[in-house]
């Protein structure tokens, strides 16, 4: 990766060469005309984010440009800007791009740039922009186009406005992708399915982002909370992590502060109230919490949560215990076929004392099962 220092540091990852070559490639099927795609791509991105960067300079912020594979990301960091500084800050890097098709354009209009090798440079730089340009204010996340949509809504409908930013740019790179894949253009119909999919995605991860989850100081809060936990303070860790839902009530920042005071829980031994907590954002959660949460819901004999949570936290900590837990579950619930199925499973992932294991009057319910009495057979030998 090259990296260069100064005012507006610029990251350019080896990727970024190699998608560019093959654009290059592609379009000349020559090394002379792969260099010359490589140095218009390099310069048309680079001078697109510096034109997103500069803004950001002029309004406080400080910027830094990274080039990747499919072309370039802009961040900048400082004090919250108002909507409209925003709204610039995104605009100017395609209005650069305008200004490149027209230096190009005025400069194929002198007689010495416009014949050769130079016309034909001019004419690429000028085609490449003006293309680039256009599809990148298509109203289309993470497009600028789609930026720009975001900031409008978010100004008129607040959080709303980036729910409905969302939803228009999903049904917007569907329609493309559609038209694309039936007039045979399968790569670009490709690429906007996969913006399609992942404006689909960030919907359906903040459909429960709420107004305090932009509050600045619920984040930085948060952030405190991780922190702590990370040290082993965990007394102000959870102190803190109920200040945070008692101001957040709900959203994302209320959902990961109720998990974090859940393990905390936890580790105190408080089982129940663990329960309590994880089951109120049950429908939210993933990974370490979903399982935790159906430890919890079978120690507190909740096995009906358990078996629904049975698959996917098997996926999670593929492990004995797991398997042995959906186990006993299901045997509590007088379900033989599934029961076995667990205690195999377990018995696979190395499961100790089976015949120990097999005795226990937990499985009483269907001993007598002909499954269950296979699996004694088995275990026996």
């Amino acid at each position: 990766m090259l990296q260069f220092r100064g005012r507006i540091p610029i990251s350019i990852y080896p990727t970024f060469w190699l998608f560019a070559a093959l654009i290059g490639y592609l379009n000349s099927m020559s090394f002379i005309g792969t260099l010359i795609w490589v140095g218009i791509i390099f310069v048309s991105v680079l001078c697109h984010e510096f034109g997103h960067a500069w803004t950001a300079v002029m309004f406080g912020q400080n910027p830094r440009i990274e080039l990747v594979a499919l072309g370039g990301l802009t961040y900048h960091n400082g004090q919250k800007l108002s909507f409209w500084k925003q709204f610039f800050i995104v605009l100017d890097g395609p209005v650069v791009g305008f200004i490149l098709v027209l230096i190009a354009t005025l400069l194929l209009q002198i007689p010495a740039f416009a014949q050769g090798t130079v016309a034909y440079i001019l004419s690429l730089t000028r085609a490449v922009n003006l293309f680039w340009t256009i599809v990148n204010l298509l109203p289309v996340m993470p497009l600028d186009g789609g930026q720009l949509l975001r900031i409008i809504l978010e100004r008129i409908f607040a959080l709303k406005g980036f729910k409905y930013a969302i939803l228009t740019s999903m049904i917007i790179a569907l329609a493309i992708s559609l038209f694309f894949f039936l007039t045979q253009g399968f790569l670009v119909g490709a690429l906007f399915f996969l913006l399609a999919f992942q404006s689909y995605d960030t919907f359906r991860r903040t459909r429960h982002l709420s107004e305090t989850d932009r509050d600045d100081t619920l984040r930085q809060q948060l952030e405190i909370v991780e922190e702590l936990m990370q040290t082993g303070k965990k007394e102000e860790a959870f102190r803190l992590c109920q200040e945070i839902r008692s101001k957040a009530k709900k959203g994302m920042i209320y959902e990961l502060a109720t998990q974090y005071l859940a393990f905390l829980k936890y580790e105190k031994g408080d089982s129940r109230d663990t329960y309590d907590l994880l089951k109120s954002i049950r429908e939210e959660l993933g990974g370490d919490a979903l399982c935790l949460l159906h430890k919890v819901a079978f120690e507190q004999k909740d096995f009906r949560l358990v078996i629904e949570l049975a698959g996917s936290c098997f996926q999670n900590w593929p492990n004995t215990e797991t398997a042995l837990r959906n186990a006993c579950a299901h045997a509590q619930m007088k379900q033989a076929v599934p029961t076995v199925g667990w205690l195999q499973t377990a018995i696979s992932e190395g499961l100790a004392n089976v015949n120990e294991v097999l005795s226990d009057p937990v499985f009483d319910s269907v001993r007598q099962d002909p499954s269950f009495q296979e699996l004694l057979k088995k275990a026996s030998f």
